[in-house]
């Protein structure tokens, strides 16, 4: 590497692996519930970064279609968090989006995931509106 490459900005600390089983995942909706039933997490709060982090690789290593979007937005959300200036307007529509998609994910989930991930996705719409007032 020459000095006039740039440093990456973030390497994930989780990695997940390759199969990720049923109560990981489950473990996984009950931890970002329990994030996220106490607000927004702040740019101080390094675990709400590392659970947007735990998503994205999961989400990655996951055969189920229709995640593409959700993994962009949370890819979005995690650029918002990090960055020096945060617009609680545009971090509100991506919670919102965020929201969005993951009740659509809900809806076709099996396995007893679709109340959770419902759940999950009223809580990011909720937030997100929040943001917006």
């Amino acid at each position: 590497m020459d000095s006039l490459t740039p440093t990456p900005t973030h390497t994930p600390e989780f990695q997940a692996p390759l199969e990720v089983t049923d109560g990981q995942h489950s473990a996984l909706i009950d931890d970002t519930l329990a994030l996220l039933g106490n607000g927004v997490p702040t740019q101080a709060d390094q675990y709400g970064l590392t659970e947007i982090d735990r998503w994205t690789e999961v989400l990655r290593a996951s055969e189920k279609t229709g995640l593409a979007k959700i993994i962009q937005e949370l890819t979005t959300l995690r650029e918002q968090l990090t960055s020096d200036s945060i617009d609680s307007h545009t971090l509100a529509e991506t919670l919102a989006t965020l929201g969005a998609e993951t009740s659509k994910v809900a809806d076709d989930a099996s396995g007893g995931y679709g109340p959770p991930l419902a759940q999950l996705g009223k809580l990011l719409i909720k937030l997100g509106s929040s943001l917006s007032r």
